[in-house]
């Protein structure tokens, strides 16, 4: 197996008991998880700001999030991630959590740019040389690149992407987490 099938195959295969065991030493109140809830929901908007600008496999995204960090959807569930940290109040799962996402999500966002980089060549070469790969630049563009490509945000392009699925996903995350809030108060488990 390539180190690119390795990352790709085992990042969700590893999730899964990642947050299991997350669940199992989670020990959330009602504060941690409003604290963790609401760097969740910034984690939602980035994310949801990502994929109103991708059109995934047609075009190279360089606007909006795009413009800023080649990885605003990883810079989304970084957030999502330390949401559930915070909402978690527990530093084991914390760190479980943290250095699985580091562990594979690094080497998710190298494998992608491998395919970028042969799909769209020069084009990305540009684009790598001018916005971080994953800690966003804030300030404006100044560079005098093309803007023909600058394109608004998309409500069909973020329901096409499914981005949706996020919201669901982090709504019953936190309903779990609030299920294991319930346990620990009622039955000490």
């Amino acid at each position: 197996m390539s180190e690119r099938g390795f990352w790709m195959r085992w990042r969700v295969r590893v999730g899964y008991p990642v947050g299991l065991l997350y669940w199992l030493l989670a020990k959330p109140t009602p504060q941690w998880m409003l604290y963790g809830g609401v760097i969740a929901g910034l984690g939602l908007i980035v994310r949801a700001m990502a994929s109103g600008y991708l059109r995934k496999d047609r075009e190279l995204a360089t606007s909006g999030p795009y413009a800023c960090t080649r990885n605003p959807l990883y810079l989304g569930s970084a957030f999502l991630a330390a949401g559930f940290i915070v909402a978690g109040h527990s530093g084991i799962a914390g760190v479980l959590v943290g250095g699985y996402f580091a562990a594979f999500y690094y080497a998710v966002m190298r494998n992608e740019e491998e395919d970028l980089r042969a799909r769209f060549g020069a084009a990305f070469e540009t684009y790598a040389a001018r916005v971080p790969l994953f800690f966003p630049r804030l300030r404006n563009r100044t560079d005098g690149t093309d803007s023909k490509q600058d394109q608004a945000f998309s409500l069909n392009q973020y329901m096409r992407n499914r981005e949706y699925k996020a919201l669901i996903g982090t709504i019953a995350g936190l309903a779990t987490l609030w299920l294991r809030m319930w346990l620990r108060a009622r039955i000490g488990y």
